[in-house]
């Protein structure tokens, strides 16, 4: 049954719900298995909890066999990355500076408007300490690994989340996004991430990052990520910049949305950064495919140089307010990596920082512009196919060297543009992902060309020879596993 379920989409689920041919239960059950035959190899959960996830799932049997289904995910398993609240468990953020035995009683407002849905908690993924870099490996938890190649990194920092859709053990999971951190686990991992127009989806507690940071929906079709993003977006009275409801259901509007004559940028240097030859020929065909489907596509690139030194400016800043709040022997047990990067931030200067925002404002202004020549813009989500997951000294992509492979992802954290990441071919047994930008509030307009996108490729799961990949990796529970459920063994 475990395999059965494990890669039915969250719409398929809730169609077998309301036609009484499988219960949340029996979903339920078979994600907690999947869970344990693979976490030992890929280690994407920093808890699960089975007790929570039956409790919930139970309920939510009852609910549909009274036809009558609490929202929009009732009884569908979601996996919520370790940086956001959710009551009941703790918010760990990959470090072991919080202590994970104190009072855990509030949701952030993803989590609590997904319960409110009636989603089935089970877990929470793995993330890089307090969500710093574009590989997931922490003190807390170690490295999380890529389903496709153990030897590589499913990307950050929501790897552990991409990991868990890839390998079937979730159908939707919780990302969040300060300069990537959708989009590269959903490129390295081959499954979809969107990073909504900043302020669509509520964030609390506010992160270091300010409003560089995103919540958005990770899953393995678009059509799930969609009805995700309904359930989470809108408003919340503690984030003051979340945006008013659009009161728009995304998911109605899917179907027979068309591209043609839509104007398309195709950008695969953004201006600045040359992709591998084998990812600029994907998106390059990924480009013929959205031309067939009657869209406008013509060159044109929306940068003229990186925007890296104002990106790196204010995420510094950022770093070092993070730093500042840890005591000395809290700041013993960081991630090395992280605290020398932390330092980096003190010596960002007033006139630096306010520099930095001033640049911000005119490459907002600029792309702003660009919108007004174009629907959407396409580009590599990644230069690189997945990165491998253990530092190296040489110069192959890894974690000691990320910030310069991650090239194409942070400009639109800095100009808060919806940018998607979408599966469109595979390079040396690796994903490419194809990143879809749309202008300011466009979330939907990038949701259409991405679901578009998808129907003209077809976009089977599990894809051709995932399935071999995971049977190679699957492993038996062990104490490293089993010591991850909640609340922790005696």
């Amino acid at each position: 049954m475990s395999d059965e379920i494990a890669f039915l989409p969250a719409t398929r689920l809730l169609a077998l719900y309301r036609d009484k041919r499988l219960s949340p239960v029996e979903a339920a059950t078979a994600t907690l298995a999947r869970l344990e035959r693979y976490e030992g190899a890929i280690n994407a959960f920093v808890l699960y909890d089975p007790e929570t996830a039956m409790t919930q799932a139970r309920a939510s049997e009852e609910r549909w066999r009274k036809g009558e289904p609490q929202g929009l995910l009732d009884g569908v398993p979601v996996a919520i990355k370790d940086t956001l609240l959710t009551r009941g468990w703790p918010r760990l953020l990959g470090s072991r500076t919080i202590d994970p035995h104190q009072a855990w009683d509030e949701d952030a407002p993803v989590t609590g408007r997904l319960r409110t849905a009636g989603a089935v908690f089970f877990g929470k993924t793995t993330t890089p300490e307090f969500g710093w870099k574009g590989v997931t490996d922490s003190p807390l938890t170690g490295v999380t690994r890529n389903p496709w190649d153990l030897e590589k990194s499913p990307g950050g920092s929501s790897g552990g989340s991409a990991a868990a859709l890839l390998a079937g053990i979730s159908a939707l999971a919780v990302g969040t996004d300060a300069g990537g951190s959708i989009r590269i686990p959903a490129s390295f991992c081959g499954v979809f991430g969107l990073k909504p127009t900043f302020g669509r989806v509520a964030v609390y507690p506010p992160s270091a990052f300010g409003d560089l940071a995103h919540v958005g929906p990770m899953a393995r079709t678009v059509e799930d990520a969609t009805l995700m993003l309904d359930a989470i977006k809108g408003p919340d009275s503690r984030d003051w910049h979340s945006l008013a409801d659009d009161r728009v259901a995304y998911r109605e509007q899917l179907h027979g949305a068309s591209l043609a004559g839509k104007r398309v940028a195709l950008s695969l240097t953004l201006g600045y950064a040359e992709p591998a030859p084998a990812v600029r020929a994907a998106v390059e065909r990924a480009a013929r495919v959205m031309e067939r489907l009657g869209a406008v596509v013509e060159p044109a690139d929306p940068f003229d140089a990186s925007p890296m030194p104002v990106f790196e400016t204010l995420a510094l800043a950022g770093f070092w307010a993070l730093l500042r709040a840890q005591t000395p022997d809290k700041i013993a047990v960081m991630d090395p990596g992280l605290v020398e990067t932390c330092r980096r931030g003190e010596m960002v200067t007033q006139e630096q920082y306010v520099d930095a925002v001033t640049r911000r404002a005119a490459l907002g202004q600029k792309l702003r512009q660009f919108f007004d020549r174009y629907d959407l813009l396409l580009a590599p989500t990644m230069p690189i196919t997945a990165a491998f997951a253990d530092p190296r000294d040489d110069d192959q992509p890894n974690p000691r060297n990320s910030w310069r492979w991650i090239t194409h992802t942070y400009p639109f954290n800095l100009t808060k543009n919806p940018a998607a990441s979408i599966p469109c071919g595979f390079a040396d047994g690796l994903p490419v992902g194809l990143q879809i930008v749309g202008p300011l509030w466009g979330d939907l307009a990038v949701l259409q060309a991405a679901f578009a996108y998808e129907q003209a490729e077809g976009n089977a799961w599990p894809p051709p020879g995932l399935a071999a990949r995971l049977e190679a990796i699957a492993r038996a529970p062990d104490p490293g596993v089993l010591a991850k459920r909640w609340p922790r063994p005696a």
